[in-house]
């Protein structure tokens, strides 16, 4: 599904060129749940958003299914991303002057839904997270962890093709996070690839393969 080559990831600092990733290759099934772990620095998130193609200033090969997403302009990327994956961000990045169900809609307007199937989606979405009383609020009026909670919410909607999780539970309580994490399982076992980022020996426990960067490099796997 995911086929990453020689990639490279340099920021400028003057005439200094500081390498946050290193000939990174990586290779990622349909299908699988992977967690990428390493410490802080090593250069996960960073792999993230490349893998999600938010991030354009990289080097290298990267092959999304059979589109080489290297050779697209960024226009091109973004309908890539938006069409096929879902984001669930550390620091939430919801919309504030957007209601939580605004928000939640806002992923499949990028998508080929009517109306009606638009409006279902989010009533269930809504249901299933427990939120329905929270659906006229605005982000500002809510705590870190249901702001988390929305975040999710929002990545799962519209059934993409991958999830990209950095830290997907690193402001919930325990029951909250296991809850996310089951969630997480289930969509996988329906066909859905996700990738997490976490620093969590218990997320990573759900996944069924872990990759190990340090220094921007992938140093090794467990499965």
């Amino acid at each position: 599904m995911l086929t990453l080559r020689k990639i490279e990831r340099a920021f400028e600092f003057g005439r200094e060129k500081n390498y946050v990733l290193r000939g990174v290759n990586l290779d990622i099934e349909e299908g699988e749940f992977v967690t990428i772990m390493g410490p802080s620095g090593a250069g996960k998130s960073t792999l993230l958003h490349i893998l999600g193609l938010h991030d354009n200033a990289w080097v290298g090969e990267y092959y999304f299914f059979d589109q080489a997403a290297h050779k697209l302009k960024p226009k091109d990327r973004a309908e890539l991303r938006n069409k096929n994956i879902g984001f669930v961000f550390q620091s939430y990045h919801l919309l504030d002057q957007l209601t939580v169900q605004e928000n939640l809609e806002v992923p499949l307007s990028y998508r080929n839904y009517g109306r009606a199937e638009r409006e279902q989606l989010v009533r269930e979405t809504l249901d299933r997270f427990q939120l329905t009383d929270k659906k006229h609020l605005y982000p500002s009026k809510l705590s870190g962890g249901l702001q988390q909670l929305i975040g999710v919410a929002r990545a799962m909607i519209a059934r993409p093709k991958l999830i990209l999780a950095d830290e997907p539970t690193g402001n919930l309580h325990s029951a909250q996070a296991k809850e996310i994490m089951e969630m997480f399982c289930k969509l996988n076992e329906q066909g859905t690839t996700i990738i997490q980022v976490t620093h969590s020996e218990i997320n990573a426990g759900y996944s069924r393969r872990i990759v190990n960067i340090h220094d921007g490099n992938v140093v090794g796997e467990d499965h």
